[in-house]
């Protein structure tokens, strides 16, 4: 699940709606959806007026893959999907008193969209990045596995995942160091079990690349 700062122009009548914030060093807020399908991504707004200025903390959450990620270790239902009727109550960081809060973007299930079209764009285009990225790890998996097993497709995957060239992205890197923590665990006794978590994670990865590729395009509705 991923968390991304951007700039916003406020939009009224929000499917998810903020409520009852609670300002102060235990701050959080409400956020209930009222449409009638899940929601997989928004944008929450504090806002705190001051002397003579506004002060506006952003914060978006898009938690479309939480369909395969909700049951991970260390994950939390504040980058769970929303679903349609759902409330939730989430932590804050202390918030002033007298501060507002505003749900201003929104992504459905279906694809489509609602609020901010800026925010909306950045978050397709995030998804759109987080897709190539995922068939990146994907196609290492597929040009090794069919054909080799065990500590072979272990020590060839890791020879894969090394060659890199630029800035390593997230899944590549959480790929590699899966790879090397196998393969470090791996020996002639163990081998065909580790195989078997091998497929399993590629199994994961293949999920969530599905998931990346039915929510990187923006539907209209």
């Amino acid at each position: 699940m991923l968390l991304f700062l951007f700039l916003f122009v406020a939009v009224a009548d929000s499917p998810v709606v903020a409520r009852n914030l609670v300002t102060g060093p235990m701050s959080r807020v409400e956020l209930v959806n009222t449409a009638s399908q899940p929601v997989t991504a928004w944008t929450l707004v504090i806002t705190t007026n001051e002397k003579d200025r506004s002060r506006r903390a952003v914060e978006t959450v898009d938690a479309y893959l939480s369909e395969v990620t909700r049951d991970f270790p260390g994950m939390t239902d504040k980058v769970d999907r929303l679903m349609a009727g759902q409330s939730r109550t989430i932590e804050l960081d202390p918030v002033a008193p007298g501060s507002t809060a505003e749900v201003t973007a929104v992504i459905f299930q279906d694809g489509t969209a609602a609020g901010d079209r800026d925010t909306i764009a950045s978050i397709f285009e995030q998804r759109v990045r987080e897709r190539d990225q995922l068939k990146e790890v994907v196609d290492v998996f597929n040009a090794v596995l069919p054909s080799s097993k065990g500590i072979a497709a272990l020590e060839e995957m890791k020879k894969r995942f090394a060659a890199t060239s630029g800035q390593e992205t997230t899944p590549h890197r959480a790929a590699r160091e899966a790879i090397d923590a196998y393969l470090q665990r791996a020996n002639a006794s163990n081998a065909d079990a580790i195989d078997a978590l091998v497929r399993k994670y590629a199994d994961i990865v293949k999920r969530e690349y599905d998931l990346a590729v039915q929510h990187s395009r923006q539907k209209t509705p």
